[in-house]
């Protein structure tokens, strides 16, 4: 996904869906969070997945540091056994071809992310927003997301992922574009000073 698609999409959504309108009012037009395809990004999102983005990106800088360039050799030089098995050993023996996945469509993408040890539904779905631009692709189980969802529509609770697939039907072919403005309203209203 592009710039452009992304305020295509924005326009798109934010036309059929006043929600989405107030959104960008409130808190701004959506950041692309867009990474580039690779190792290092998928590491990054795994590491997103176990704990805080903060934390994560504490996580990460750290391992940029001990093996940088972060690509699968140089993580598989290092002792943690658990990380390195997890992803470096499936692409550096071939079983993930992370430069082959942006010729796949999205379930052969999740197919091939979901084949690794430690990589789930999550991982696949933000691997596909962020790295491979795709304009549908849809976060399920994304807590930020959910938070969005029961903000705007005043929910007593925090859909379940099924309800967010539910909901999000109506943003095809924007669910990637829909994700982003839900996230926005979750950290615009979650780094809001108290009133």
């Amino acid at each position: 996904m592009t710039p452009a698609d992304l305020r295509r999409g924005v326009a798109e959504l934010t036309a059929s869906e006043p929600l989405f309108a107030a959104v960008e009012e409130r808190h701004g037009f959506p950041l692309m969070w867009d990474r580039a395809p690779g190792f290092a990004s998928l590491v990054h999102i795994m590491l997103e997945q176990q704990v805080s983005l903060a934390s994560a990106r504490a996580t990460f800088d750290r391992l940029r540091a001990l093996a940088d360039p972060l690509t699968a050799e140089s993580l598989l030089a290092l002792d943690d056994r658990q990380l390195r098995e997890a992803v470096a050993d499936a692409v550096v023996a071939g079983s993930l071809r992370l430069e082959a996945l942006a010729g796949l469509d999205d379930q052969d993408v999740d197919r091939q992310l979901r084949a690794v040890p430690g990589i789930g539904p999550w991982t696949a779905a933000i691997y596909r927003l962020s790295a491979l631009g795709r304009p549908d692709a849809w976060p399920a189980g994304d807590l930020a997301v959910a938070a969005g969802i029961a903000q705007l529509w005043n929910l007593p609770a925090l859909p379940s992922p099924a309800e967010t697939v539910l909901r999000a039907e109506a943003w095809r072919p924007w669910r990637a574009v829909a994700a982003r403005l839900l996230w926005q309203q979750y950290l615009g209203t979650k780094l809001r000073p108290p009133a």
